[in-house]
């Protein structure tokens, strides 16, 4: 027992002393075989965690303590490189604590279909079934939420898509159909809506599967060869697209900051944005959870400078490259007919799918506020999504659907999801009558 602590002092010790980077680690047994593999954010933080006394690994990894008698590390450029990395090193050594992969379980399989004309991406436990056929799989990962965290950054650089819908290029038809959320937030290209041609969204492809199959430094050298390359032959558009995608990829560790159009200083308006869609849903009877919420508020100043504003929410937070102003034309202190304006400039080209569409309308106010928005849905001959008020000082949700408005305890997690996008939009339409206001004064 005493040797085995002060083996364990030495290698704690040892692990102290590797660079806080990301990469993978492979523990090893005294006649220097591999017997674990993993990953790690932070080399040293992770690899020491195993050496310390108080450490529990469970009842299967702990008795790995007793036999590990070294441990070697790669060092990685990402994240997403250890996860990669760590995948291929357990399927080539078969280590003898990674049961997981060994031990008759499924795992999930990045799928990549390329017979399709435009190939999909999927995250699949069955890439041996007959939808995969003559695809490209990458796994199994022993991580599933990685996994899927890790898709979802990718989509935001090389904006795969991710659907099931059966899309041929010879359609006709997919110029006439309406891309899902993924296309206006800019996560995909749309194929399906004939956004994209064939080669061009194969490029973005191939791309991707160079990033999953080669270093980021390699795969950053030939995507900046091909950008010199396209700009040479006057090809800007695609220059520009490269030159995003290579912006992107330097940038993967900024993900939930200033990156991907979100608004860093809402990242926690309210609390738990998954919480807050799921109670809102089911306040609202919603069959499928809101994706998508919009909120319009308006403000003047003794009918001066009347202006409206429109925010976005996208899984509960906020989405700022879909922020929208309005200067009023059609009246001046008068909310109603104001709502009104707003409401038919903005989904007047949304609801015949230019843009996005939400799946919740927030207007604030009362009774009178959210009638005023659904009798501009009347004059739109569109069919208007799930419509809300949310009424100052009682903070009631009044809806379409019900007479009698909604309370909701104070705690209510979709109630503050209303009220944080209530209270954005109504900072951006303080903001922009301010901007008038002090316009007008000036040039008096």
């Amino acid at each position: 027992m005493k040797e085995l602590r002060s083996k364990l002092k030495e290698l704690h010790k040892k692990a102290r002393a590797l660079p806080k980077v990301p990469g993978v680690y492979l523990m090893k047994d005294d006649k220097g075989r591999v017997i674990y593999v993993g990953k790690a954010t932070r080399l040293a933080d992770r690899v020491s965690s195993y050496f310390l006394k108080s450490t529990d690994l469970g009842p299967h990894k702990q008795r790995m303590l007793n036999i590990v008698d070294d441990f070697e590390t790669i060092e990685c450029e990402g994240e997403w490189e250890a996860l990669l990395a760590e995948n291929r090193l357990i399927k080539d050594l078969h280590p003898k604590f990674n049961v997981r992969l060994t031990d008759g379980k499924t795992y999930p399989y990045l799928v990549i279909t390329m017979s399709d004309d435009f190939p999909g991406v999927f995250i699949t436990r069955e890439p041996g079934s007959p939808e995969f056929k003559g695809s490209k799989v990458f796994g199994p990962f022993t991580n599933a939420y990685a996994l899927r965290e890790a898709m979802q950054i990718m989509q935001r650089i090389f904006k795969f898509r991710t659907c099931h819908l059966d899309i041929k290029d010879d359609d006709e038809t997919k110029k006439y159909f309406r891309p899902c959320l993924l296309y206006p937030i800019k996560q995909c290209t749309a194929p399906c809506g004939a956004k994209i041609s064939k080669d061009e969204y194969r490029k973005d492809i191939q791309h991707f599967i160079r990033f999953l199959e080669s270093k980021r430094s390699v795969m950053l050298r030939e995507m900046r060869e091909e950008m010199e390359y396209a700009s040479k032959n006057l090809d800007f558009e695609q220059a520009a697209i490269l030159r995003d995608q290579i912006k992107a990829i330097e940038k993967l560790e900024e993900r939930g900051k200033m990156s991907q159009g979100w608004q860093p200083e809402s990242e926690s308006f309210y609390g738990d944005p998954k919480k807050g869609i799921e109670s809102l849903s089911k306040t609202l009877g919603l069959s499928e959870p809101v994706r998508c919420m919009e909120a319009i508020d308006i403000a003047h100043l003794q009918g001066n400078e009347t202006v409206g504003s429109k925010v976005c929410f996208v899984d509960g937070r906020p989405l700022k490259n879909q922020y929208r102003r309005y200067k009023i034309k059609t009246a001046k202190n008068d909310d109603y007919t104001s709502i009104r304006e707003v409401v038919s400039r903005r989904y007047r080209e949304a609801g015949q799918g230019h843009e996005l569409y939400p799946d919740v309308i927030l207007i604030d106010g009362g009774l009178g506020q959210l009638h005023a928005a659904l009798e501009a849905f009347q004059d739109l001959d569109i069919k208007p999504p799930m419509v809300i008020s949310l009424a100052k000082k009682e903070e009631l949700i009044y809806t379409q659907a019900k007479s009698e408005p909604i309370k909701l305890s104070r705690n209510n997690a979709g109630l503050k999801l209303c009220q944080a996008i209530r209270d954005e939009a109504h900072r951006f339409a303080q903001h922009y009558h301010h901007i008038l206001r002090r316009k007008r004064v000036i040039g008096e």
